[in-house]
């Protein structure tokens, strides 16, 4: 090992080469390595700024797996942050990513400990540069480092542009179930053909470059008649024309592909039935064959270099340095030819000032400009003598030209072009400028290219600033530095040479980092979920979610209700809604309808096929198939019958002539296909495993030979109908129908919805009743986005809902994930990625130890964490830009208690994480001090049950007894009532307890279903009774109430229209006579009366709704004896 001056002064920069003395030895140390003996000190120049970098050449490229460091020998000097920067040629450095960013290494907290870092991924290069960010501020920078890893070779192949590498099949063709392709390779090109090959039965597979994005299409078969149409093509990358390695890997069986992209592998399937790839001749490699297809001759063959080339087995690379493909003589070079540009990247803060030819009188300026900022300031130059300036930026995608001219009246010229130039690519930019013209092009487009003839006289200046400027300069309409990339700068037809600038010899320069571009795209891989678009400038990204039926910083949450069931206790009626059964899992949601009459609800998903479809006239070679299309995916109807408690699908077959399951002991002529693709040999009424119909079970089919009615095969229509309820083979997809080939045989079909009851996930419960008591699951896995929802109930003041720990090495503290109650009105979740730990509080100005259910909502991703309790407002922390992205847990998740907390007690349902509802009753079943299940639902819901509806509480939910109201429904919001001829009347018998009689009605409207009727807490002193009616007949007799005695009570309506109470509760001879003579009650309009009394006290109140806007309430309270009455209005808006 030496140390080497690369021409620079030994106080700023150092370059080491290492030779080891091993070439397989899995430590490549430095001269300054770790472990000095005393007196060899370490690397500390002489200035500590943040221009200072120290260079390791390892002589030729290895993989280098970790990088270690410790500060000077004996000293106050160390690196507290440092950068890793590596390269092949050391030239175009590329800095270490991690996470998604440009990764910043914590360094050394003194000047011996050893602090290692294993590197995320490994990293092969000949060349690495460390590069101080931050050091110990009593002293100066001092680094002693140490890098491991082993050798690494590779054959490589230089591809001009020109001349592609063809590898010829032995047979000629080559037909496969299976293929694995890998390669590497590196360009600064963003359009290129990597690979292709092609079948004359219209196979195909080409992986190219398009805008510098990989794309794969692939086709293994289509059919002229169009019903089969093959063609896939997968997009993926970004920014690969950055002249690095990258890494693909293809891997074919059948019709599933994974295609690995640099370690991120996206799994799809092809479109098509077929699953043979069928080449002929060749595949190709760095572009397309001249004997390709002519709509493919405008793709332009790849120039770059590729390595470890490898089909099916074979080493492409190895067989073409050997001569072994024919023709031999194709590829020439077997280095990678590196290209001579000289990137620069700015900052927010940064600069380059370089010198251009004063006095002239054509204004000259080219470069190249990579961006995602839509604005930013792109150069500024002064004219010479006081002419004036010229200005050019990017200014929403588009560059603009603003001219500043101090010797004419007009005195700013103004030109732009171009649109949506913030998108990452490379993009050219040329403008010149003399007596009264000046010209801007984009992109080499002479034909866009804008023009002025406003009057301008040009004298150049000496300097010219790209990027920004040393400070706001008064002439500048635009203040913001430019965020990117810069190469090729030309200045007054001038190649500008950045090493110059770089080593000082030419201009000046501030926080730029010259033969580097660091840009990133934060929308690869796309951390948008659920189809949300990603947009981005150069340090963040933002999600749009519109259209996608979830919402946050990532479309993470959706905005839907899981089922019918929670749509219910939102207080919903019947309708059609849209639910999303796995909430932010990967199912999208759909429209169902939710009938919610009942107690459980219904929810039903319809198809396309129409009742009583009608099958016949198909020969045996080829059976009638009906296709269900439902409105919606297989996996989403599984989701909705998995949770469910039941489920169910009417199905019906009629026939004439058409045998079905051919009973007793035949091969069934027909069946029906249900979930995951399996055919099932059993009937509406049955069950799996038994051949028959609904009548073969219940014996009573029209032949009792047959265990099917349409078996008996009759010429006259018969029928076999019966619901399907093993909701495991549900929904029915297909019906395959067999026996309609005869003459004068015939059948029809019909399948009715999907109709699912009940949703298991909202109310699995568990109750946790010793603070020890915690239930386990498997571990969390939510690296980059994670989301926690649940109810609780709880009487104790403090406790921990859950907890999930990670790695030490990654995870800072003991309750690195988790939610807790901390004290009776507050909720805490708190996690640590890696940069520390991060608490999110939320405070509820009610207590939350009220024994009431609330519900929790947490969430993590990316950009951001929140958390929610009830409807509070949510409480959001933002994610640090740089840093830690992923959530690495390795514990088990503990629901209920954490380590050295207090455990909670209470009850906890509906858990869900990132979509999964965890299944708490069937892990309460077997855990001791856990029970399954929690009882007290009616303390939180029973104000939905109106009108008088009792909550009646069951161990999975509760319902409401309408029994004692006069309304019906879920809720008792539904009126019971009836309309009433002229003539007819309904009795109802009130009696005491132990007797029992039979109603009595004449022309009765409505009947009891019970014969007895009895009353146990039948009281004579007081009684609530409540109606409403609606007439346009006077006098009527509303209600008439008898005794066993001579008191009565009577509700009617006077020949006036008006309402009167009558009343005798003994004591008078005449009854007591209450007016409502307000307003004509035989309106046609509906009214409500109630009347509540206690002992002589009375309590009269009549709501009427007028003509279409009001509603009026009158209430009269008044005593017997005595009456005083005193009656009053109240009118108000609705």
């Amino acid at each position: 090992m030496r140390l080497l001056s690369a021409g620079l002064p030994s106080s700023a920069r150092h370059l080491l080469e290492v030779f080891p003395p091993n070439p397989a030895s899995p430590s490549l140390k430095s001269a300054s390595s770790l472990s000095t003996p005393p007196g060899a000190g370490g690397w500390s120049p002489a200035d500590s700024d943040h221009y200072q970098w120290l260079q390791v050449d390892f002589g030729s490229r290895k993989q280098l797996s970790a990088v270690g460091t410790q500060g000077r020998y004996s000293s106050s000097d160390w690196v507290t942050q440092y950068r890793m920067l590596y390269s092949d040629t050391g030239r175009n450095w590329k800095p270490y990513h991690q996470d998604g960013n440009i990764w910043a290494f914590p360094g050394n907290t003194n000047s011996d400990s050893v602090v290692r870092h294993d590197l995320q991924h490994p990293v092969i290069a000949r060349y690495v540069r460390i590069v101080p960010l931050d050091w110990n501020g009593e002293g100066q920078i001092g680094l002693r480092i140490e890098v491991y890893g082993c050798s690494y070779w590779a054959d490589v192949i230089n591809f001009d542009g020109h001349v592609v590498l063809p590898y010829r099949f032995r047979n000629k063709k080559m037909k496969t179930l299976k293929d694995v392709i890998s390669l590497k390779f590196k360009t600064s090109e963003s359009e290129g053909v990597i690979f292709h090959g092609e079948g004359q039965q219209g196979d195909y597979i080409t992986l190219e470059l398009k805008k510098a994005k990989l794309v794969l299409n692939l086709n293994l078969g289509s059919n002229q008649l169009g019903s089969i149409y093959g063609h896939t093509s997968v997009m993926t990358g970004s920014l690969l024309d950055d002249h690095h390695w990258h890494s693909i890997i293809i891997e074919r069986h059948g019709r599933n592909i994974n295609l690995t992209l640099d370690r991120h592998m996206q799994h799809f399937r092809t479109n098509g039935e077929f699953d043979y790839l069928d080449l002929d001749y060749e595949i190709t490699f760095g572009g397309m064959p001249f004997s390709g297809k002519p709509s493919s001759n405008s793709r332009k063959n790849f120039k770059g270099c590729m390595e470890s080339i490898n089909y099916n087995g074979n080493n492409i690379t190895d067989l073409a340095k050997r001569k072994k493909l024919e023709p031999s003589n194709m590829v020439r070079a077997f280095s990678c030819v590196e290209p001579h540009t000289v990137p620069v990247f700015f900052n927010a803060t940064s600069y380059l000032e370089v010198p251009g030819r004063p006095s002239q009188d054509l204004f000259s300026v080219s470069f190249l400009f990579r961006t995602w900022n839509p604005s930013g300031l792109l150069v500024f130059s002064n004219f010479a003598d006081d002419l004036g300036n010229v200005e050019i930026d990017i200014n929403e995608g588009k560059v603009s030209v603003h001219i500043n001219v101090t010797l004419v009246k007009k005195n700013r010229i103004d030109i732009s072009s171009g649109s949506g130039l913030n998108d990452g690519q490379w993009h050219e930019v040329r403008f010149l400028a003399k007596e009264n013209f000046a010209v801007l092009t984009i992109d080499g487009d002479e034909a866009s290219a804008v023009r002025t003839n406003s009057p301008l006289q040009v004298k150049t200046g000496e300097k010219y600033f790209f990027g920004g400027c040393p400070r706001p300069h008064q002439h500048s309409l635009f203040q913001h530095s430019f965020q990117g990339c810069m190469q090729f700068i030309h200045v007054d037809d001038q190649l500008v040479d950045l090493h110059a600038v770089e080593q000082g010899q030419l201009g000046s320069f501030a926080n730029v980092t010259i033969d580097m571009c660091a840009i990133i795209d934060r929308c690869v891989p796309n951390h948008c979920e659920h189809g949300g678009k990603c947009t981005q400038t150069w340090d963040s990204f933002k999600c749009t979610c519109d259209g996608t039926g979830y919402s946050g910083a990532t479309c993470h949450n959706s905005i839907y209700e899981l089922s019918c069931e929670a749509y219910k206790h939102l207080g919903k009626t019947s309708n059609y809604y849209w639910i999303d059964p796995d909430g932010s899992g990967a199912l999208g949601p759909l429209k169902v309808y939710c009938n919610m009459t009942e107690d459980k609800v219904w929810t039903t998903v319809y198809h396309d096929l129409q009742m009583q479809t009608s099958v016949g006239g198909n020969s045996l070679e080829k059976l009638p198939v009906l296709q269900l299309n439902y409105s919606a995916t297989m996996d989403q109807i599984s989701a909705i019958t998995s949770s469910a408690e039941y489920c169910e699908q009417f199905i019906s077959y009629s026939c004439k002539m058409s045998r079905l399951l051919n009973t007793p002991e035949g091969n069934p002529y027909t069946w029906w296909v249900g979930k995951a693709n399996e055919k099932h040999y059993y009937w509406g009424g049955s069950g799996p495993g038994i051949q028959k119909c609904a009548c073969g079970i219940e014996r009573n089919c029209t032949d009792p030979k047959y265990y099917c009615n349409c078996d008996a095969d009759y010429k006259q229509w018969r029928k076999d109908t019966g619901m399907l309820s093993y909701k495991e083979h549900l929904p029915v997809s297909q019906i395959v129908v067999g026996d309609v080939d005869r003459p004068g045989s015939e059948a029809k079909i019909s399948v009715g919805p999907v109709r699912c009851q009940g949703d298991r996930n909202y109310w699995n419960a568990a109750s946790f009743v010793t603070s020890s008591s915690y239930l386990h699951f498997s571990t969390f896995q939510g690296e980059t986005s994670a989301d926690i929802s649940f109810y609780f109930k709880t009487s104790a003041s403090d406790g921990v809902f859950l907890e999930n720990l990670g790695n030490t090495d990654f995870i800072k503290l003991d309750r690195p994930f988790s939610a807790y109650l901390t004290w009776p009105d507050l909720v805490s979740f708190s996690f640590d990625v890696g940069n520390g730990p991060v608490e999110i509080v939320v405070r509820s100005p009610n207590q939350l130890n009220d024994d009431q259910w609330h519900r929790v909502h947490a969430e993590r991703n990316v950009k951001q964490a929140s958390l929610q309790v009830d409807q509070l407002p949510l409480e959001v922390r933002k994610a640090p830009t740089e840093g830690h992205t992923r959530l690495e847990l390795y514990s088990q998740l503990y629901v209920g208690a954490a380590g050295g907390q207090r455990g909670f007690l209470g009850c906890i349902r509906s858990l869900r994480m990132n979509g999964v509802t965890l299944d708490l009753e069937e892990r309460a079943k077997v855990t001791p001090g856990v029970k399954p299940g929690c009882s007290g639902h009616c303390t939180s819901y029973g104000i939905y049950c109106a009108n008088g509806g009792k909550c009646v509480e069951k161990y999975n939910g509760y319902s409401c007894d309408c029994s004692k109201t006069a309304y019906d429904g879920p809720f008792c919001i539904k009126d019971v009532g009836a309309f009433f001829e002229e003539g007819m009347w309904l009795r109802y018998n009130f009696h005491s307890p132990g007797t029992s009689m039979k109603d009595l009605v004449s022309r009765t409207l409505l009947s009891s279903a019970d014969p007895e009727i009895t009353v146990p807490d039948l009281s004579l002193n007081k009684e609530e009774l409540s109606f409403s009616f609606s007439t346009t007949k006077a006098p009527c007799v509303l209600l008439y109430i008898s005794s066993y005695t001579q008191d009565f009570m009577a509700v009617l309506v006077k020949p006036s229209g008006n309402l009167q109470i009558r009343y005798s509760l003994g004591g008078t001879k005449e009854p007591y006579n209450i007016d409502v003579d307000h307003r004509n009650m035989a309106n046609g309009q509906p009214h409500t009366v109630n009347v509540t009394r206690n002992g002589r006290d009375i309590v009269l109140q009549v709501s009427c709704r007028l003509s279409g806007s009001m509603t009026c309430r009158y209430s009269t309270p008044f005593s017997f004896p005595g009456c005083h009455i005193c009656k009053h209005g109240d009118c108000s808006g609705v």
